[in-house]
């Protein structure tokens, strides 16, 4: 694998398999007293974020010193990209400093896509408009395998804006590319144009759907991405499309809640829900980390004998 630019990139199962195996192991790096392996020493990781970002890029950039990279952050509001700079004369610039890899979060869909055909370092999609967000999917999978231990013939629902969510897509075909049934829940407004292709059934019936997943995601409405009202109101989505503390009593006991963050507590997820035992939103940030120091060792240490073998799994480790 050259670049991480769509789940696409990862063949399938037996792809997302090793990004799993490996992801085991640093989990077991960042549990220890200093967590830090010598496998990327040398390598140097630029972030290209022209978008805002909290959880991605923090996590991108301790899974690489965790590795022992260094690390160039790249920040818009103080750039050459205020003067007018092209994205590909400020990718072309900063692989001239001797970069390894470009990690990129972009507003365009395709930005990270055109900017592996202009460098020769690693790229990795942080995120693409309304395209993909992979490595959000790897954390994704990786979270539920510690709670349903696979994710074959599990069902999952995923509520909200998908129209303008690039975790959706992600999520649609890393979550079927490892056997799971996924159901799509959203007024028609905020669902794409054309779901040909997708490997997804759609409901807009929440209350009849919860009852039968073994998760449920839910999606933030993104008012960034939006040209145009979809909406009547924020109350009224709420009521039919949110998670509230009377709607959750629908879901079975082992069913969890996922959201990718940032969440809007009262709109699509209630603020006691968010905090509930059965979420795991805490646990898709923790998780983050260790991920995202798989697929950076992927793209640019894979063949050092420098990651410690996975731990041997504890026997309660699938609850």
């Amino acid at each position: 694998m050259r670049h991480l630019l769509g789940v696409a990139d990862l063949g399938g199962a037996e792809g997302i398999e090793e990004v799993m195996r490996l992801t085991d192991s640093f989990v077991e790096v960042s549990e220890r007293a200093i967590p830090r392996v010598p496998a990327l020493r040398g390598k140097t990781v630029a972030w290209l974020f022209y978008e805002d970002s909290t959880r991605t890029r923090l996590s991108f950039e301790t899974a690489a010193k965790r590795l022992s990279a260094d690390t160039m952050n790249f920040s818009v509001s103080s750039s050459s990209v205020k003067k007018g700079e092209s994205l590909r004369d400020t990718a072309r610039t900063i692989e001239a400093m001797g970069i390894d890899a470009i990690v990129v979060r972009h507003a365009s869909a395709g930005a990270p896509h055109r900017i592996a055909t202009w460098v020769d370092a690693a790229v990795v999609n942080a995120g693409d408009g309304w395209h993909e967000h992979p490595t959000q999917a790897l954390l994704d999978i990786y979270t539920l395998r510690q709670r349903l231990g696979s994710l074959e013939g599990r069902h999952i629902a995923i509520v909200g804006d998908i129209k303008h969510s690039r975790v959706a897509r992600s999520d649609v075909w890393a979550f079927t590319a490892m056997g799971a049934r996924v159901t799509l829940v959203a007024p028609p407004t905020l669902l794409p144009p054309s779901l040909e292709g997708w490997p997804v059934t759609v409901s807009q019936d929440l209350d009849s759907v919860l009852s039968t997943v073994d998760a449920v995601y839910l999606l933030r409405m993104q008012h960034e991405r939006m040209t145009e009202a979809l909406l009547p109101s924020l109350r009224e989505y709420t009521a039919c499309f949110g998670l509230t503390n009377q709607r959750v009593e629908l879901l079975r006991d082992d069913a969890w809640v996922m959201h990718p963050g940032p969440m809007n507590r009262g709109v699509e997820i209630a603020a006691d829900v968010a905090d509930l035992p059965r979420s795991l939103i805490l646990d898709q940030v923790r998780n983050g980390v260790a991920v995202r120091m798989a697929v950076l060792y992927l793209l640019l240490g894979a063949g050092s004998d420098l990651v410690p073998p996975p731990a041997t799994p504890k026997e309660d480790s699938v609850v």
